[in-house]
């Protein structure tokens, strides 16, 4: 009898033991797993929460790591580089396969980005670029083109002011100093006006992307310019900030002084319908499907693309009209 016990646990540790092994196997049918059937891990750190853009940026990136059956480590930067750098450091230390960021600002990065190269995390950049002459510290940038929504935005204003005479004052809302957006954005603006010496920009100031900083500082503009003809925010949070200033001013907004803004949230694309902005180039939020693409490629050690543009497009009232209905965001 003690024989047949023996003889029975020795054949229920040899199954254990197969099944164990079997279960180990990381071939297997694990999906999205990062080995076997564990899932990807993605630390992901987002600037913060300035805006209806970015809100819905977290939305999204949220929504499709759950999609796609990754394991999501997210921080709030709450707006501070350092905040970033720490979190990114985290991500190193708790081993993630892979992290991803939206940068604050371009410079500043180079060092922790190192870091993580040489512990073998491969990292994407997500909406904002990092200014590095070593272009090996990330695997893909994911994002707008800001300096084509600038453009696009001069280009608007140089048809729309083209049978104006006299000079056309302009001021301009900017996004956080040193951001990849700020800088582009300008960049492209810039650029497109050139094209006509009647326009002329005559007071330039970050509203930081959010909509007390853009309200603050275009009362500070209307205050010091009494003629404004055109307002150009670098987003829709900072031109809807600039509403109440305007109106507040006893001017009219839309009519009085045009606004060009840039994002396409729900609020502006509102707005834009309701006449009171008057032109808007898109720069999509919902960048999540797209990043989570990536997350796993980049995970597998396939190549991927350096440079990957999301595709927008831009709004009149009437085209905002139009969209407002089905907007997602």
């Amino acid at each position: 009898m003690l024989r047949k016990v023996w003889a029975g646990t020795a054949v229920g540790l040899l199954a254990l033991s197969l099944a164990a092994c079997n279960n180990s196997d990381t071939g297997g049918d694990g999906g999205d797993a990062g080995s076997g059937n564990e899932p990807i891990v993605l630390g992901f750190s987002q600037v913060g929460a300035e805006s209806g853009w970015r809100t819905a940026n977290t939305t999204s990136i949220k929504e499709s790591a759950a999609e796609a059956g990754i394991e999501l480590k997210f921080d709030d930067a709450q707006g501070k580089q350092e905040n970033q750098i720490t979190a990114i450091r985290n991500f190193i230390q708790q081993k993630v396969d892979v992290i991803a960021f939206s940068p604050k600002v371009e410079t500043g990065f180079e060092t922790v980005l190192k870091e993580a190269k040489d512990a073998g995390i491969p990292v994407i950049l997500t909406d904002r670029a990092v200014d590095t002459q070593d272009k090996t510290l990330y695997k893909s940038f994911l994002g707008s083109d800001f300096v084509k929504e600038g453009r696009l935005s001069g280009e608007w204003l140089v048809n729309e002011m083209k049978s104006a005479t006299g000079d056309v004052n302009i001021v301009e809302l900017q996004g956080t100093t040193g951001s990849a957006p700020a800088n582009d954005r300008k960049k492209g603006f810039a650029e497109a006006i050139a094209k006509d010496p009647k326009l002329k920009v005559i007071a330039s100031q970050s509203g930081d992307f959010t909509r007390a900083g853009g309200k603050q500082v275009m009362e500070q503009f209307v205050k010091a310019n009494p003629k404004i003809d055109v307002l150009f925010a670098h987003n829709d949070d900072m031109g809807l900030g600039a509403l109440e200033a305007i109106t507040a001013a006893g001017k009219v907004p839309g009519k009085d002084i045009k606004i060009i803004t840039i994002d396409a949230v729900k609020d502006g694309m509102q707005a834009l319908a309701d006449g009171k902005f008057n032109f808007i180039a898109e720069c999509s939020p919902l960048l999540g499907p797209q990043l989570m693409e990536l997350v796993k490629k980049v995970n597998k050690g396939e190549s991927v693309p350096a440079r990957i543009e999301t595709q927008e497009t831009t709004f009149t009232q009437e085209q905002a009209k139009a969209a407002l209905p089905t907007r997602k965001y």
